[in-house]
């Protein structure tokens, strides 16, 4: 394949991706007290390698009660901040790639046990739990602790925390901010009539539900530097009847269009847990397919996109202009690698990696400059190879 598709440029705002891979936000529950640590320069450091297009630091909470656990990163104050400064200044000493962030509130899915200690919502006066808010006092399961109806102090003390933590985020010098309006979190949980029964400006029809959330993007919008990105992830159906679905997913689609936002990540799901989902290869795509038919921005497209045709098929007939990776980049980091020779497509590794490249894939690096990334190796007497 001479020109991959997948592997072609493409322009967001001021900023050239040298591809149409993206790096999904991936939260890693090992944070403390909302600050990044050791385990997150790993992370993310790995990552920073892989050749994909831009790398998205996981869901990251704007106020403290906004976390989804306790094992959450904050940007909320200077000792988040700081925190997130040492380990973005630690990748950025060996990667050159894209960084940005999704900032979020969990609204009534926040207060929850990490997942590998079961999950469950932890209630107040847990040690690591604390008391919920949400467009209405609707649990997200019945037996859980009912969240709190955000009052109109409450609705600017969240937006307000929106938009300080995308000037932390420009402080910090990250690349895009991408506002979290899935997996039944706050912004999604005021888009959604099956928790948002609110009966004020905010509630009702479509257009007092999205308010809210489109208060939430112009508020980030100003405050963060015009020149970079502010995106929006969806979720593009609730999958439950009566709920959130592809039309109005449209409708809000055009609306942040027309208030600048610069691509739109297309997922479906996690409001209601009466959920039902077909779940297969590419399941999602086809809500993508429906939002790029309707808006001009790129649209990014996820859900179980593991194979290199497949990613390839996606951007090549126009389904979706980037694909999103998450858990089949933490199976295999060098996914962009490999999809590269499957597709004869060139990836600019680490200096440090120039030698890995297989003989078989002489032309998959990229270079600088005009060394060789494969030295013809000779074995010395000693048995080494020099």
């Amino acid at each position: 394949m001479a020109h991959s598709a997948l592997f072609q440029p493409i322009r967001i705002r001021d900023r050239e991706l040298p591809n149409r891979i993206v790096i999904a936000p991936m939260c890693q529950y090992s944070a403390v007290d909302g600050k990044m640590n050791d385990w997150h320069r790993i992370h993310l450091g790995q990552l920073a390698m892989s050749g994909a297009a831009l790398l998205t630091i996981e869901a990251t909470a704007v106020l403290p009660e906004g976390r989804i656990t306790w094992g959450d990163v904050g940007l909320y104050d200077d000792a988040t901040e700081e925190a997130m400064r040492q380990t973005l200044d630690s990748v950025r000493q060996w990667s050159d790639m894209s960084i940005g962030i999704q900032l979020g509130h969990a609204g009534r899915k926040a207060s929850t046990e990490v997942p590998w200690a079961g999950g469950a919502q932890l209630p107040p006066g847990d040690e690591h739990g604390w008391q919920t808010v949400a467009p209405s006092a609707i649990p997200f399961h019945p037996d859980e602790n009912a969240p709190v109806a955000l009052d109109r102090e409450g609705l600017q003390r969240v937006r307000d925390a929106f938009a300080a933590a995308a000037r932390r985020a420009d402080r910090l010098g990250l690349d895009f901010v991408q506002l979290h309006g899935a997996h039944g979190y706050l912004l999604h949980q005021f888009l959604s009539p099956l928790s948002n029964q609110r009966t004020d400006e905010y509630g009702g029809s479509l257009e007092n539900r999205m308010r809210f959330p489109l208060e939430v993007f112009d508020a980030v919008r100003a405050a963060f530097p015009a020149d970079r990105p502010v995106t929006m992830r969806v979720s593009a159906t609730d999958w439950v009847e009566g709920g959130w679905d592809l039309e109005q997913t449209i409708a809000f689609a055009k609306a942040l269009e027309a208030r600048g936002c610069d691509a739109i990540h297309v997922s479906t799901g996690g409001l209601h847990p009466a959920q039902r989902i077909a779940v297969g290869p590419g399941y999602q795509v086809p809500f993508a397919r429906g939002v790029k038919q309707a808006v001009s921005m790129p649209v990014v497209a996820v859900g179980l996109i593991t194979d290199a045709e497949h990613a390839e098929a996606i951007v090549a007939t126009g389904d979706a202009d980037l694909v999103a990776l998450a858990r089949a980049i933490l199976y295999d980091p060098r996914w962009p690698w490999h999809a590269a020779a499957t597709l004869g497509a060139t990836i600019r590794p680490p200096k440090q990696y120039l030698r890995s490249q297989p003989s078989i894939h002489r032309h998959l690096f990229k270079l600088d400059g005009p060394a060789d990334p494969s030295p013809r190796w000779s074995r010395a007497e000693d048995g080494h190879y020099r």
